[in-house]
Parts: structure tokens; sequence; C-alpha cells
């Protein structure tokens, strides 16, 4: 299924060309570096000017670049060669618009790094999981011996951007990328070998006018694909079949109950595998140390990955064994006169939550809230129904106690983050789950998920 890939082709060569980054955050920092590793003359420019932004910017006019701060001269971007975007900028932004306006076009950060790419590459996109499912992956990879390096939208300084990838010493044989949507959006040539589709639902509705743009830049994964592409897929998901289409290449699938349509499945509570008509068991669901149910679907979808790069179900099942779980995704922090606290901060949308409950089988206090991002909550009553109680905060607080009224006993904290989980402490009795799961984003109160399960468990660790 692997095909030999020739080297990236001479029109990718940037020698002299002028090249205009737009964004300065870890993505538009990464192209930067990379352009002018390649002999670009780069301009980078971001309407920000705060610490970070700033000392970025520093770091990248020291190695050559021309930086601006506070606007972007839009004259000077619709001029050069290649324009590369940071995700995350709307299209709609006015700098946008203007090269729209132009008929001109721009690339991702992934897409510049791929160019410069001739091993193999493994693609991960979905809605929840795919973190999980590329670190596992990754680490399932590299116990096997394989050479291979992740990177891409992974985030929380788990892995680099795509580009800085490319500067390695020693290149990779393998890539992983986890692509996010606004990645996916602005990609030309990427093709995957293999590519990664964990799940769909509803997401970035603060961002996107419509779940259809949300899902139309998703589908782009499926752009340049061949016969000899590997998709793993999600069985059962008519979502994740629409976006795909009658693209070309190999279907192979992933579900949680054994399905006769399925290459990857658990049976008799053992992980296993069927990719060749013959079953292999990797490994029990309780020698997995990653909790909940839907862990056990994301580990089932590296393994189903890496079976088809070549790793075999033996080594699959060591690397298993020893994975261990990712910080604030269904994280035990700590365990307190009987409950335990679980971060799953990165439950950033409603599927994240519901997944998240139906994967647990204790008693759970939820904590739910943040900034709300225009999804509809309906989707949690039924995961709700099995829950003792439910703390809304922050600013979805009041939409969500008004629409999930009469499904689950609901405390309302109109406080800080800390008065929501003394609210939650309170509720608990031994034997439950504290389990932060807020289903909206971080930013009415932190500047992102991760801030916001660190202070979760220092909350466990530091008491009433």
């Amino acid at each position: 299924m692997v095909r030999k890939k020739e080297p990236p082709a001479k029109r990718f060569d940037l020698d002299g060309a002028d090249v205009a980054v737009i964004g300065l955050g870890a993505s538009g920092r990464a192209a930067a570096r990379l352009a002018l590793a390649k002999g670009g003359k780069v301009y980078v420019s971001d309407l920000h000017a705060d610490a970070q932004t700033t000392d970025g910017g520093a770091e990248l006019r020291a190695l050559g670049a021309d930086v601006e701060w506070g606007g972007h001269d839009i004259e000077r971007v619709a001029g050069s060669d290649l324009v590369v975007v940071s995700p995350g900028i709307p299209t709609g932004a006015p700098v946008l618009r203007a090269l729209t306006d132009r008929g001109l076009g721009w690339i991702s950060e992934p897409e510049l790094a791929v160019r410069y790419f001739s091993g193999q590459l493994i693609a991960v996109t979905g809605t929840n999981g795919k973190t999980t499912t590329s670190v596992l992956l990754q680490h399932l990879m590299a116990s096997a011996g394989r050479s291979v390096s992740l990177g891409g939208n992974v985030g929380g300084g788990l892995a680099p951007a795509a580009s800085d990838l490319v500067l390695d010493e020693t290149p990779a044989e393998w890539w992983i990328l986890e692509l996010s949507s606004f990645q996916l959006g602005a990609i030309d040539t990427l093709r995957p070998d293999i590519g990664i589709v964990t799940n769909l639902s509803p997401d970035h509705l603060d961002y996107y006018d419509s779940v259809q743009a949300y899902y139309a830049d998703k589908a782009r994964l499926f752009l340049n694909a061949d016969d000899h592409v590997g998709w793993v897929l999600p069985a059962g998901d008519d979502a994740v079949e629409r976006l795909a289409g009658d693209a070309p290449g190999h279907r192979f699938y992933f579900c949680h109950e054994p399905d006769p349509g399925s290459q990857a499945f658990v049976r008799d509570s053992t992980l296993t595998l069927s990719v060749d008509g013959v079953e292999e068991a990797l490994v029990r669901v309780d020698e997995l140390p990653l909790l909940g149910r839907h862990n056990h679907v994301n580990a089932l979808t590296a393994a189903l990955a890496a079976r088809l790069a070549g790793v075999d179900a033996r080594e699959l099942g060591v690397g298993l064994r020893s994975a261990e779980p990712l910080p604030h995704r269904m994280a035990p922090v700590a365990d307190v006169d009987g409950v335990l606290w679980v971060n799953d901060s990165k439950a950033t949308n409603v599927a994240a939550t519901v997944s998240a409950l139906q994967s647990l089988e204790r008693p759970v206090v939820l904590l739910l809230g943040g900034k709300d991002k225009d999804e509809e909550y309906a989707p949690l009553r039924s995961a709700l129904a099995s829950v003792r109680a439910a703390v809304v905060y922050g600013a979805a607080g009041p939409r969500m106690a008004r629409e999930l009224d009469g499904v689950v006993p609901m405390i309302r904290v109109d406080g800080t983050f800390a008065d929501a989980v003394d609210a939650g402490r309170a509720a608990c009795e031994p034997g439950d789950i504290l389990l932060l799961s807020p289903a909206c984003s971080s930013f009415d109160m932190f500047s992102n998920y991760e801030e916001r399960g660190r202070r979760f468990a220092e909350l466990a660790e530091s008491g009433p």
C-alpha cells in the first residue's frame, strides 16, 4: 500500500522568492523559519502586538525576516510569490478578503511543510480524539522501532508545527500530522499515505458560518487521494462516509463492538484487529492505561493505522500496554476522599463531553461551562441522565442552565472557576468521579484549555 515517493518538485524552490506569512503564532513562526531556511525573502505580519507576538517576531527578525506588528501591508502580501496563512484566521478577515478580491490564494503551514517531505505521511483529522490518536500512534510506531516524527496541530507542547519537522537534521521516514479544519482548508498538494478521520460532529461554529462549511474544510483531506491511500474511518458514521464521498483508496474501519465490515474492534474485552481476515488479539481493555470507552476506540484507531504502516500485532500489544494518558484528556489527577478527579478540559465541544460521559461507569458530578461556541446543547440531555449532578458556570452557564433544566440536578454557579469546583466537590459522594468536561472553550476565564485543566488539578491538591 505504501508508495515510493519522488523527491519534492523543483517548483517548490523558494530560493529568492517573496514569501508572506500571515500570523505570528507557533504555526506562522514555523512557516517563516522554514521559508527563510529555503532561501525565501520573508515578510511576516500580525494584527496583534502583545508580548508573545513581539517576542516571536523578534526571533524571526533576527533570522532575517521583515516583521510587522499591528497590521498587514496588503499590497506587499498580494505581491508575494507565496502566501502562508496561520490557522484560525477567518477567511472573512480583511487581509484574506483583499487576496480573494484580487483572485489570489494562500496555503496553510502544513501544506508548505509537506512540499519538502518525501517520506510517508499519516494525516489525522476529525472533531474529537485527534491528539490522543496521533500521540498514541507515534508511540506505537516508535516503540516498534520505526523512524517516525509527530507534528501539526497537536498543541500543548506535545509536538512541533509541521514546518519544524522539515528542519530536523535527521528526517524521519514517517510523519504523523494532526490537521485541523483550519489547516486543511488551505491545502493544495497534501496527500496522505494513510489518512485517519476519528469522528465528525459540529464544532467551531463561532468561527464557521455553518456546520457544512466546517465539514467542507475537513473533506479536503480527500482532495488529492489516489488508489494507494489507506483510509482509517469510523464504522457506521454516515457523516464521515459523506465526507469521504467517492475518494479513491482502500478503506479500513474501526468500531467498539465487533462488526462484519470492520477491521478493528473490541471482542471479549480485548482490542482486536482483523486486517487480512485473521483476527489478532492485541491487549485486554483492563490492561490499557487509558480511561474510558472512547479511549478504547482511540487505541483501536491508532493500532489499525500502525498495522497498515507495518507494525505487527505483538509490537502493538507491547506499545499499547506502555501508553500513557495525555494531559487534559480524561486524565485522572487525584483521588480525594474516595472521589476520583478527572481532567477532561480538552472537551471543548458537546460531542467530546457526551463521549466522556458515555465512557464512564461510576457516578459522575460534571463541571460544565465556559465560553459558548454556539453549539446546540440538546445532545447533552440523554448523556446527562445518568449524572448525579451538573455544575454549570462561566459565560455559557445561564444558557446551559436554561436549556438543560429538568434533565439532571443542576447547580448554577455565578462566581469563579474555583467556586464551581468547590460546588462540584460538595456534591460528590465517595466512589464518584468529579469530571471537568466543560463542552465549551475556556476563553471566558482562561487563556486556553491547558490553563483551565492545570487549575482544576491545583484545586484537587489544595483541598476545600
